[in-house]
């Protein structure tokens, strides 16, 4: 009941015209960076930034929570009217979506994927609503050994989910711990890794960390891989659903949701894998198998859910525990520390206001999402005619801005310069940034917490693994390391080498696997 009190305190925080018109904004602006790709949520955070800091921490939050949730939705509009993914998640929704389209079902496809996002969002809140507060109280109750053990199975999970490989996202990861530390070590007062630049003794700040890696870097990415051609978009009527559509529809909506919400919520779950899995379970429970792979409604409806889900089950560990389980996630945790606000455990006791006005403008902005993109999801798609060269020029000029007024040195716009080549070099040999930016904000964090547990036993290395839950961290991270190494050996075991039985699985494997993968090999992971 406590919860509900709260929530409705919230919506009585974020009801106020200009809450809702920064809602509203976010939202619109949201859909409009999902519907290109190649920006997305995080580099829109990123960029908005250094803006927000001079923003109530409550609207700031509001809208960025608007433009992740837009973002979702943004995506899945242009996935199924030009068959290209505004984002990763959308990738699967394109299988079927965009057949849909090309049988002139575009209309169906568009409202059963708003339908079910706005459905899958608004039970993913209430999830956060009532598993919120057990899981903070979970978290107050853990010592410094505990939460390390949490913070390196995070490590872990992103290294070990995203990228072509672990050892990429695992170097990834280094880097990004390397600049978490840079300037002066908070125990023994040394400079470290400076090279003697005063300018670098407080250390580089996550904006102009985040600016480079995700703006700059994607701009000079798309620069050298710019296409010129624009698809043209498939025409769409009034988006409704039929009665056989309803009833085709809201079981795979469910099941989307029951299995994006959790998926969100674990590190580096991420939306990827929970809707390839819906995908997946659809083909084989429906009634009409035939139609998958030329238009079955229940693979747009289940994969959209789980998106849409996992978006909001990501705030959970977010909100809890100061762990960021994506990159727009680690970005609003940025935007946390900016306005002096430290997340984690104790930010639900100390700042309730400002997270259950949070959770209320996820219902109404979900509400404003529906209502965005059932009628305007053709002129949305339009916007995929703007020129690749234009657009992308205001990118860089805005990251520039950004950047610069952090600490209005010039020396910030150098950096931004390097860290846009670094950003660039990764997407050029596939690491992914996630774990970049992860490690940039975690590392400070996890170096505290390692030596407040060697602290407390006097330098015994055994401080580090505390109880329990620390131990059965430790045992989720072997298993997460050994997986790969025993899966090859019972594939060569069972003779699944070249020529081998296993040898022409990749032919017959699932199109949803093959739309992931095709996706991965021409986008930032």
């Amino acid at each position: 009941m406590d919860n509900i009190n709260s929530l409705i305190g919230g919506f009585g925080d974020v009801l106020s015209p200009m809450n809702l018109l920064i809602a509203l904004l976010g939202v619109t602006v949201g859909t409009a960076v999902g519907v290109l790709p190649g920006i997305g949520p995080a580099m829109t955070v990123a960029l908005l930034l250094p803006i927000t800091y001079g923003m109530e921490p409550t609207q700031g939050l509001i809208l960025f929570a608007g433009i992740f949730y837009g973002g979702m939705y943004g995506g899945s509009t242009t996935s199924i009217l030009l068959n290209t993914p505004g984002e990763s998640s959308s990738v699967v929704t394109a299988i079927e979506g965009n057949k849909m389209a090309k049988a002139g079902r575009a209309a169906q496809a568009l409202a059963t994927s708003a339908i079910g996002s706005f459905i899958a969002g608004t039970i993913g809140t209430l999830g956060i609503v009532f598993l919120m507060p057990q899981v903070v109280k979970f978290a107050i109750s853990l010592g410094a050994p505990e939460y390390l053990a949490i913070i390196l199975l995070t490590f872990v999970g992103v290294t070990a989910v995203l990228g072509a490989s672990r050892i990429r996202g695992l170097a990834a990861l280094l880097v990004g711990l390397t600049i978490g530390v840079i300037g002066i070590d908070f125990v023994t007062g040394q400079q470290r890794l400076t090279g003697g630049l005063p300018q670098l003794a407080d250390g580089i700040d996550i904006v102009v960390v985040a600016v480079g890696i995700f703006a700059v870097g994607e701009a000079l990415w798309v620069a050298a891989h710019l296409r010129h051609k624009a698809g043209s978009v498939i025409p769409v009527g009034r988006p409704w659903m039929g009665r056989e559509d309803w009833r085709r529809s809201w079981k795979p909506w469910l099941r989307g949701t029951l299995l994006g919400f959790p998926f969100g919520a674990m590190p580096a779950g991420g939306a990827e894998i929970p809707t390839l899995l819906s995908y997946t379970a659809e083909k084989k429970l429906t009634k009409h198998p035939e139609e998958f792979g030329h238009g079955a409604i229940e693979g747009v409806a289940g994969p959209e859910a789980a998106n849409n889900a996992s978006a909001a089950g990501t705030l959970v560990p977010m909100l809890a525990l100061g762990l960021p389980t994506n990159a727009t996630a680690a970005i609003m945790l940025a935007a946390l520390q900016g306005w002096g606000i430290e997340p984690g455990p104790l930010l639900l006791t100390k700042e309730p206001a400002l997270v259950w006005a949070l959770i209320a403008s996820l219902f109404i902005g979900n509400t404003m999402l529906l209502v965005l993109n059932l009628p305007l999801a053709p002129a949305w798609a339009k916007l995929l005619q703007i020129p690749r060269p234009y657009l992308y020029a205001g990118i860089l000029f805005f990251a520039c801005m950004g950047a610069y007024a952090v600490n209005a040195q010039a020396f910030d716009l150098w950096l931004l310069l390097g860290l846009g080549l670094l950003g660039f070099a990764m997407r050029r040999f596939g690491l992914p940034v996630l774990p970049l930016i992860v490690g940039v904000i975690l590392g400070p964090l996890v170096e505290r917490k390692g030596r407040q547990s060697l602290q407390l036993t006097g330098g015994d290395i055994s401080g580090l693994v505390g109880g329990p839950v620390a131990w059965f961290c430790y045992v989720l991270i072997v298993i997460a390391l050994a997986w790969p190494l025993i899966g090859l050996l019972r594939a060569r075991r069972g003779g699944g080498g070249p020529g081998g039985p296993g040898a022409g699985d990749n032919d017959r494997r699932d199109p949803a696997a093959s739309a992931m993968a095709g996706y991965s090999a021409n986008s930032e992971a």
